[in-house]
């Protein structure tokens, strides 16, 4: 009797075993699909975003085009008006996508706040001084820029400053997540309100450029501009990843990760400013574009969970969807005039996120 009841127990054992190793590759599976889907997404709106503008081309000649262009320089309008003027928005928009969602997922992990983002922390409304900074005033960081690399070189200089206030709270005043969310929060106000007093001074005409890049756009993508965008992705995004299990450990508690043998506040200063330097190397091209760091991330992980190896890629595939979405509904909803995708991706993001502060019947944080 005692060994048929040990081996009904080792058998339900491995029953239970088998059964919650299939639960986990179909919770696995549904991960990659939804990585898969964005990816499906993103060739969609792109091909779609392709053909609509006041020269029409359908989808077929635009992929026509874009093979032929692989092999010979665009000659024809249609040529020229995709490889110069359409494909690189395209292209930035995804990568612009991709980088801020990555970088606003890894910041709410490691701050545990899910109102953390490169917009919520300063890093975009410092970017915007810089380059409020060089248009009303011509004055830079480095002397001898002139022109959009004086805006650029600003931009990306001051995005940096409230991430070093920050780490400086952190190495000097051990400051908690939330005393860094403050703090960011603060450094985005006074960056605010420095570039207003700038404004409030300055011509009505330099005045309409400032606001228009500190909205943010698309319009004055390149592939000059993307050459850069794409290197910052490339060395940033494998470190991010391959620091995902630690902020999945950390997610746990300070506490628990240093028991794991985790080094939290190393791991939170470095996770922190790679994904501030790529922040702030996208909205030095693209300007402040808001709540995709805030909204791609929550949505990403309402559907797939808070696993960061699959939600860093799922996050920023969706991100980058979302974004493209946005300027391509921007470039069409009140042609010819090309709204800017920053106040799109407000709108959208705006009720979204209230929905989801407000949705109770599921936790997703």
């Amino acid at each position: 009797m005692k060994m048929t009841s040990s081996t009904e127990t080792i058998s339900g054992t491995r029953t239970k075993s088998a059964e919650i190793k299939e639960q986990y590759k179909k919770f696995i599976g549904r991960k990659i699909l939804f990585i898969l889907f964005s990816l499906i997404l993103i060739f969609i709106i792109a091909g779609i975003a392709a053909t609509l503008g006041s020269y029409p081309i359908t989808v077929t000649e635009v992929y026509s085009i874009i093979w032929q262009g692989l092999f010979q320089n665009p000659e024809t309008t249609k040529e020229i008006v995709v490889w110069n003027l359409r494909l690189p928005r395209i292209i930035m928009g995804i990568l612009a996508g991709i980088g801020l969602a990555i970088a606003g997922t890894m910041m709410q992990g490691i701050l545990r706040n899910p109102l953390a983002s490169p917009f919520t922390l300063g890093i975009a409304s410092g970017a915007g001084f810089g380059a409020a900074l060089a248009i009303l005033l011509g004055a830079g960081i480095i002397a001898g820029e002139t022109g959009k690399y004086l805006i650029i070189v600003n931009a990306f200089a001051f995005s940096l400053i409230p991430t070093f206030v920050i780490i400086g709270l952190t190495r000097y005043k051990r400051a908690t997540p939330e005393t860094m969310i403050l703090a960011g929060i603060a450094m985005l106000y006074i960056f605010s309100a420095a570039t207003t007093l700038l404004m409030y001074f300055a011509e009505s005409e330099a005045v309409k450029a400032a606001y228009f890049w500190m909205v943010g756009s698309l319009g004055k993508a390149s592939w000059d501009a993307i050459l850069p965008v794409s290197i910052m992705l490339a060395g940033c995004v494998p470190l991010l990843l391959w620091k995902s299990w630690d902020v999945n450990v950390m997610g746990a508690g300070d506490e628990t990760a240093k028991s794991l043998g985790v080094n939290v506040e190393r791991s939170r200063i470095l996770i922190l400013v790679i994904a501030s330097l790529m922040s702030a190397g996208i909205v030095c091209f693209t300007g402040t574009i808001g709540f995709i760091g805030l909204v791609a991330p929550h949505m990403c992980r309402m559907v797939i969970g808070g696993d960061n190896r699959f939600l860093i890629p799922a996050s920023g595939f969706f991100g980058a969807a979302l974004l493209l979405g946005a300027d391509t509904l921007a470039r069409t909803i009140i042609a010819p005039v090309i709204l800017p995708v920053g106040v799109l991706t407000s709108f959208m993001g705006g009720p979204l996120f209230l929905y989801l502060i407000m949705r109770k019947r599921r936790e997703f944080w």
